[in-house]
């Protein structure tokens, strides 16, 4: 699996079929992802739900919690998640990100991975209330932790990413329709993780 990035230290676009995606390694300092993990990490209302795929139920491997910047719920794999209201350490982040971006985004999705064994498998961010081509920009912070990409029908297009602490991924163009992504599962021993994935809830 071909590894994007791998000095960790360039902002890219890389070319590849059917879809547009963006790495910028030092969008936060490390004083501000320091900060910013610290805060989320004890205020967040971390909650754990049962999660169902392909017809079978399981207890989700992570944590998570929604907020928004109105009351729009966020349904995938037969959760639906009603959002907690913005925080302002939360809405300074947000137009960081849509300064830097020039996209806007109305929701944000946390994930905790308190270690190895949590995850996130193959999926894709289609749901309908993103709209046709929605654009989601990632947040990481704490542990470093990979991000698979693998490409729907041609089978040999697989990558790879380090998602570095204050790392900022922004995935755009029509990703969602031709590809699939996760947070696999490690036996290595891992510290926890943080990630805010903000969307636009149509």
């Amino acid at each position: 699996m071909l590894e994007l990035f791998p000095e960790n230290n360039t902002v890219l676009s890389p070319s590849i079929p059917d879809g547009k995606i963006f790495y910028y390694p030092t969008f936060l300092s490390k004083k501000e992802a320091d900060l910013l993990y610290a805060v989320f990490l004890e205020t967040t209302p971390w909650q754990k739900d049962n999660i169902t795929i392909y017809g079978k139920t399981y207890a989700q491997p992570r944590l998570t919690s929604l907020y928004g910047l109105n009351e729009k719920p966020y349904s995938y794999s037969n959760i639906s998640m009603h959002p907690n209201p913005m925080t302002p350490i939360l809405k300074d982040l947000l137009s960081k990100i849509e300064n830097k971006t020039e996209h806007s985004f109305n929701a944000v999705l946390l994930n905790l991975y308190r270690d190895g064994k949590d995850s996130n498998g193959w999926h894709a961010d289609n749901e309908k209330e993103l709209g046709e081509n929605p654009i989601i920009a990632s947040i990481s912070l704490g542990q470093e932790r990979y991000f698979h990409l693998k490409h729907r029908e041609i089978k040999e297009e697989r990558f790879k990413i380090k998602l570095a602490h204050g790392s900022l991924l922004l995935m755009a163009g029509a990703l969602q329709h031709h590809w699939l992504h996760q947070i696999p599962k490690t036996t290595r021993p891992l510290k926890q993780r943080i990630n805010l994935t903000f969307r636009n809830i149509k």
